[in-house]
């Protein structure tokens, strides 16, 4: 097992995250901190920044040192991004911040800040084509990636904090500083042609901006899911807050349920550059990463050769399991594949597509983790776990299907939960749930000894019985057992009867 810690020297605040690696190559954050730093605002104009805040640096450095100390990490790696890259003195600010630290500041470039945010969030999320966009304190990245590589980016020099410090007063902006934003990013735009090129496409936000948009969202519309990352808004909804939000004077936006007091300041410069961008790019709608940057130096450092994912579903699916080493990872799979071979064999009866198989297929492999806490009522805290986990690759609505069908018991104790949720789920899903949670109900009881008696299986829908035909390769009295206690309840959900044929062993 191995600890990371990875700084965010930043332009408006200093973050620490602390990754726990394991021997089976999983990993997890277990800690997080952040100092509202502003260096952004604590340059002069030219540049340059003084010695106390320098001190003030370096001692939040020190403590997060520490707290990597406390932790056991043995790498840390510190990167500094616009507020100290757009520095005239950003070399002599490294140097001292390395002597006084012993940490090796790496100044990234803004193409480098771009190309490891684009990591973060693409190793999050499973989208093909789009624009991304962060908007930091001092700087804001633009990119444009196709078939998950990036084509352009950008840094343009200006972000949510030295924006404010430019144009606002007294942690407002007017009209006319509304104004003077936007053709402030209408201009420095003018110089990408290739940000106009691809209309139609989703534009995926990074940073503390969108992140504290979506918040303020979720609260508003008592979302039932607490989850920010892969969110996603609509042009109109981010419209409306903009208005909201730039009408609203600073004491009264601090008090907006879901927005920190000290992201109310800056929050409305921020959705300026974020509105005009979005409007330039032509963007379809809105989508939440709740990886970046952090993130993707975390890749580069865990997993230097190769850090961007192939399959980030998979990934992340495998990444969970292996994080609950109480589950015999022989048994789920085993049970994913019988469970998939029922969903194929059932197809005409079902009529489900390809994606719907996903589901079923991530609440096999998952459908056990819940035993890591209580091995009594697992099926309660595998839905927790789930539903509350980031299981990268699902929309929210997909991470609750896969979660409710991985702890489904019975119809009764699936209403409440689903009821729950009328926010994320249609009515039509209810149905869906239930089908499939029979249907991994039977895998898991064709493998109850967790032995994997069962060498082969078929199905086939006859009139209204559903014939098994099981080859086991060994005795399998518990497993038919467990089967046929199951065969009332799923005729009520199939509307099959189980008629359980076994094939002769080779």
């Amino acid at each position: 097992m191995e600890r990371i810690g990875i700084i965010d020297i930043g332009s408006n605040s200093i973050r620490l995250v602390v990754y726990e690696c394991t021997a089976s190559g999983a990993y997890r954050v277990i800690d997080e901190t952040k100092e509202s730093a502003r260096l952004s605002e604590r340059l002069d104009k030219d540049g340059r920044i003084a010695e106390s805040d320098m001190q003030y640096i370096t001692d939040t450095l020190r403590r997060f040192q520490l707290l990597c100390e406390h932790h056991g990490a043995s790498r840390i790696r510190a990167v500094a991004t616009a507020a100290v890259r757009n520095s005239p003195d950003s070399a002599r600010i490294a140097r001292e911040l390395t002597e006084r630290t012993g940490l090796a500041v790496e100044v990234l470039s803004g193409a480098e800040e771009a190309r490891l945010g684009f990591i973060g969030m693409i190793n999050a999320i499973d989208i093909k084509d789009g624009f991304v966009i962060d908007i930091g304190g001092g700087s804001t990245e633009v990119l444009l990636f196709r078939d998950r590589a990036v084509l352009k980016s950008v840094s343009f020099p200006f972000g949510a904090v030295n924006t404010m410090k430019r144009f606002g007063k007294n942690g407002d902006i007017d009209e006319a500083a509304a104004q003077a934003i936007v053709r402030t990013v209408e201009d420095a735009a003018r110089d990408e042609p290739w940000i106009a090129s691809a209309p139609g496409l989703p534009l995926v936000g990074l940073g503390g901006t969108i992140r504290s948009l979506c918040k303020v969202d979720q609260r508003d519309r008592k979302y039932s899911l607490p989850i920010t990352h892969h969110y996603q808004m609509t042009e109109e909804s981010v419209d409306e807050w903009l208005s909201r939000l730039a009408g609203a004077k600073l004491e009264q936006r601090k008090r907006i349920e879901g927005l920190s007091k000290d992201r109310a300041d800056i929050i409305v410069p921020g959705l300026l550059i974020l509105h005009t961008l979005f409007r330039l790019c032509g963007a379809s709608h809105y989508v939440i990463s709740g990886s970046g940057l952090r993130d993707g130096v975390f890749f580069e450092t865990f997993r230097p050769e190769a850090p961007q994912f192939t399959d980030v579903l998979e990934h992340s699916v495998h990444n969970l399991l292996a994080l609950h080493p109480s589950v015999s990872l022989k048994h789920v799979v085993h049970v994913e594949r019988l469970a998939m071979k029922l969903f194929a064999d059932l197809t005409e009866e079902h009529g489900y597509g390809a994606r719907v198989g996903t589901y079923l297929h991530v609440a096999a492999l998952l459908y056990r983790i819940g035993i890591s806490i209580n091995y009594y009522n697992y099926y309660k805290h595998t839905y927790y776990l789930m539903a509350h986990s980031r299981v990268n690759g699902l929309t929210h609505r997909e991470i609750l299907l896969c979660a409710l069908i991985a702890s489904f018991k019975s119809e009764k104790r699936l209403k409440p939960l689903f009821a729950a949720h009328r926010d994320l789920l249609a009515e039509t899903d209810f149905g869906l749930i239930v089908r499939l949670g029979a249907l991994l109900q039977v895998a898991v009881a064709l493998d109850r000894s967790g032995t994997q008696p069962i060498a082969t299986l078929s199905a086939r829908a006859i009139g209204r019985e559903l014939r098994l035909v099981v080859k086991p390769r060994r005795a399998w009295d518990i497993e038919r057992r467990e089967l046929q206690s199951l065969t009332k309840d799923f005729g009520k959900s199939w509307g099959l009867t189980l008629q359980i044929v076994e094939s002769p062993s080779p």
